[in-house]
Formats: structure tokens, C-alpha cells, sequence
């Protein structure tokens, strides 16, 4: 199994037109073969210290969004073949506007499931 990891920096102002963009990606996505699984995650929550997960206190629930909202996806595929062209088409489809609420550019992670 191949793997995306994708850590994204959007404006405060573009929150509801990127979480709109993330369902009808992730609904591309999940249409494309090779395609296992996909998940958009809103960072919604921080831990409090290293001392506080030690002792098994909850993480902290955030209140406020200072300059930027990050977004994490998660991506599962068959291999790195099906990754190539997946990413090729959505670009092709989406790039113009997922850019306009982004921040800076991703940071994205690739990799081989180890367990």
C-alpha cells in the first residue's frame, strides 16, 4: 500500500470554500481506481504540554484560529503507479482552486505502509 499525507495552511476567510472543495475531492478521489481510502481532517485540537499526555489529560479543544486553519489528508492507494495518475488528473481539475485558499504550498508526505 502507498501513502499521502498532505498538511495544508488555509486562509481563515476561505474555511467553508475549501471544506466544500475537500468533499467533492475526496468524492473524486474515491471514484479513481487504485484509490483505497481518503480522509480530511480539520485540526481542531492541540495537547497542552508533553507533561499533560504523561499523564493522560485530554487534548485541548482550539477556541480560536490565529491567521490560518491547517488541514491534514490522508490517503491510502494501491501503489505508487496509481498515486501518479490520480494526482496528474486532479491537478488538471482542481489545482486553480485549491490555491486560492491556501496559505503557502502543502507539505506533502509519500511513503510504503511499514505494519
Amino acid at each position: 500500500m502507498f501513502n499521502e499525507i498532505c498538511i495544508y495552511e488555509a486562509k481563515i476567510e476561505k474555511q467553508d470554500e475549501i471544506e466544500s472543495l475537500m468533499k467533492e475531492v475526496a468524492e473524486f478521489y474515491l471514484s479513481q481506481p487504485g484509490v483505497i481510502d481518503v480522509k480530511y481532517i480539520k485540526r481542531t485540537h492541540r495537547q497542552k504540554d508533553f507533561n499533560a499526555v504523561k499523564a493522560g489529560e485530554p487534548p485541548i479543544r482550539l477556541t480560536r484560529f490565529v491567521g490560518k486553519v491547517t488541514y491534514i489528508l490522508y490517503m491510502a492507494l494501491e501503489d505508487e503507479e496509481a498515486h501518479a495518475r490520480l494526482c496528474k488528473t486532479a491537478l488538471e481539475k482542481f489545482y486553480k482552486r485549491w490555491n486560492r485558499c491556501l496559505t503557502t504550498m502543502p507539505k506533502i508526505l509519500l511513503g510504503e505502509n511499514i505494519v
